[in-house]
């Protein structure tokens, strides 16, 4: 008997899905044509080997993106199916963040990546790589239109008098080395700030916190909630020697951290990571490199 029921059960899978599509709103439908697109153009910037041609996909990407966006109700709509970028709800639902990037042939990238509140309106914070101008990005304090670029995965609010928002995320950076970042978002009188010096110790205070390490190498970095701490990798050279260049930095099998206290970040060293359980947990994101690989897997080859 339960055969027949799973058997009918699955018979009827397909008039379910017809039944529930044909019930969605105008508004979801729409929404899903763009997602449709989008998938189409953003396996296309990830695979094809022209470099003009990845650059002048991506911005119809941004067009039919932002028209996504200006579609009634989308920030409800997860685009769940859209792997070739990253987005990133605030735990208040407060904003959502989308960050992609597009490679270079000389092996770097630039990225993407927009701000959209949460609002009876479209609300978004467009941003604009600035990174190869930005000189010192760990003493800078910029806007969305100086963003030391980065593809985020995870979002941490800190609350206080001076509430503001830590992102963890990917950057890449060159054929040898690539980075990642801490960094700081703030909202204040419907603008956006990103950096602030609330990163104390390990010889300075930093506004943002940039980590560069061989792109031979996997590195963690991750935040633990039930502690209120951000984990990483500790990087080194080969021979430990702290003059050596960072392309050729990996994890030394030790690790550090910054632990929230007071609204700041304090920085400690060598933590014993038996104390955190989960920090090995799968990473909460998709890997950028990851994601590239499983978009060539899904686009088809040309004859």
């Amino acid at each position: 008997m339960k055969k027949i029921l799973a058997a009918l059960l699955v018979s009827l899978l397909p008039a379910l899905a017809f039944a529930q599509r044909s019930n969605e709103s105008a508004d979801i439908k729409q929404l899903r044509f763009y997602q449709d697109s989008l998938n189409h153009l953003g396996k296309r910037i990830i695979n094809d080997p022209e470099e003009l041609v990845r650059k002048n996909t991506n911005y119809q990407f941004i067009k039919t993106l932002v028209s996504a966006l200006k579609t009634p109700n989308s920030f409800s709509f997860p685009f769940d199916s859209l792997k070739s970028i990253t987005i990133s709800t605030s735990p208040d639902k407060r904003f959502r963040i989308f960050s992609w990037h597009v490679l270079n042939d000389d092996g770097s990238y630039r990225f993407y990546g927009t701000i959209q509140m949460n609002s009876g309106r479209l609300q978004l914070y467009p941003f604009e790589d600035y990174s190869p101008l930005l000189k010192n990005p760990e003493d800078s304090v910029t806007d969305n239109h100086k963003w030391f670029g980065a593809q985020y995965y995870q979002i941490i609010p800190v609350s206080g008098n001076n509430p503001y928002y830590v992102l963890l995320g990917w950057k890449g950076n060159t054929v040898k080395s690539t980075k990642k970042v801490i960094e700081v978002l703030s909202f204040k009188n419907n603008e956006i700030s990103l950096g602030l010096p609330v990163f104390e110790g390990n010889k300075k205070t930093r506004k943002r916190v940039v980590f560069e390490y061989s792109r031979q190498a996997s590195m963690l970095l991750k935040y633990s909630a039930d502690q209120n701490l951000i984990v990483f990798d500790h990087l080194s050279s080969p021979d430990g020697k702290p003059t050596a260049k960072p392309e050729t930095f990996g994890p030394d099998m030790s690790y550090d951290g910054y632990r929230l206290k007071n609204g700041k970040w304090q920085y400690v060293e060598n933590l014993d990571m038996r104390n955190i359980p989960d920090i090995h947990d799968q990473e909460p994101y998709a890997d950028p490199k990851k994601q590239a690989e499983e978009a060539r897997r899904q686009v088809p080859k040309r004859n």
